[in-house]
């Protein structure tokens, strides 16, 4: 980021965004022809706008407009509430996920990792309840909708992490193989780790079992094949029986007999991360009610909201600030039409002159 820039701190914010690539995609798939006020692009930025100032509703973002410094940022003065919902609602959602994935591969060239061979990479699912009146779509239940949000989220060094895959289906679709047996087979032939909560009914055969040290917090650790004799895993696998908080038993399966039992188990929790972004999806970004009721307003305003987040990391790394994503979230509401250098220096915690 250039911090030499007469940049609002909104427009530093979201200068990441590759707008050449935005364009294009834009000009493809003609989104633009035959308008004439509401673009893409002012549409993309009052969306920006609207997930971190976490605006309730269409008709309050439109009310939003009367501010000037809004209306310059995003090139628009006015907008009918009619036209901000027929683009939500009919704007293929393949445009704002794009734009995520470009901002994936920026966060992957800027990251480095000193103690890690590879990135550990947490994967999970949370679903996001929807209305059953508004989006019967996305029934599951007798009473209920909703859609499933399934995450691959990288868990970097120092805490940080930031959301690497997203898949976004109704919520009656089953998790996406988080616990399968072949699965476990390939990742251990083609060389990769994993560690994995096991179901407490799963068969299992014990090959061997490993001394444990007088003080480890595990409860056992134990070399075990796993599955029934139609359906088991080829290779052998290490079995983990550790407490969590809560003291209830919980049975982990590895393929690292690389490290300790402890380094296994302690790895175990870093997966509060993924539990921390899906409550920031839920509690900081304005999801929690929709502005659209198909499919693809559910998934433009989901995807809006990850890259906000995405935006937020990428700031984090380019000011190497030691500061929360949630932090620097409140800088910039509270600085946004200010100079970017403004916010910039509040992130990294120097004096503003």
């Amino acid at each position: 980021m250039d911090k030499i820039t007469r940049k609002t701190s909104f427009g530093q914010w979201f200068s990441p965004i590759n707008f050449q690539l935005f364009e294009e995609q834009v000009k493809t798939k003609k989104l633009d022809y035959y308008t004439k006020k509401l673009t893409t692009e002012s549409f993309l930025k009052l969306l920006l706008f609207a997930q971190l100032q976490e605006v309730e509703s269409l008709h309050a973002l439109g009310d939003c407009l009367f501010n000037d410094q809004l209306q310059k940022g995003i090139d628009l003065e006015s907008i009918n509430i009619s036209q901000l919902s027929r683009r939500i609602n009919g704007l293929n959602p393949e445009l704002f996920q794009c734009l995520f994935l470009d901002l994936v591969a920026q966060i992957h060239a800027k990251t480095h990792y000193t103690k890690l061979v590879m990135p550990l990479k947490i994967i999970d699912s949370s679903t996001l309840p929807l209305n059953l009146t508004n989006h019967k779509w996305a029934k599951f239940r007798k009473t209920k909708a909703g859609v499933k949000l399934h995450l691959r989220l990288v868990f970097m060094e120092k805490g940080a992490s930031y959301p690497e895959k997203v898949v976004i289906t109704t919520a009656k679709e089953h998790d996406r193989g988080y616990l399968d047996y072949e699965r476990f087979d390939r990742m251990t032939d083609d060389g990769y780790f994993f560690l994995s909560r096991l179901r407490k009914n799963a068969v299992i055969r014990e090959v061997y079992d490993f001394k444990l040290p007088n003080d480890s917090t595990v409860l056992s650790d134990q070399m075990v094949l796993i599955g029934t004799t139609q359906n088991r895993a080829e290779n052998y696998f290490r079995l983990l029986k550790v407490m969590d908080s809560k003291g209830n038993e919980l049975q982990l399966i590895t393929n690292r007999f690389d490290l300790s039992a402890e380094e296994n188990s302690e790895m175990y929790k870093s997966r509060w991360a993924i539990g921390l972004f899906f409550k920031w999806i839920k509690q900081h970004l304005s999801i929690k009610k929709f502005y659209g009721q198909s499919e693809w307003a559910i998934q433009n305003q989901v995807f809006i909201g990850i890259i906000v987040f995405c935006l937020h990391v990428l700031m984090q790394i380019e000011t190497k600030s030691k500061r929360k994503t949630l932090q620097i979230s409140r800088y910039l509401r509270a600085a946004l039409w200010k100079p970017a250098h403004i916010l910039l220096r509040k992130i990294e915690g120097k004096a503003i002159p």
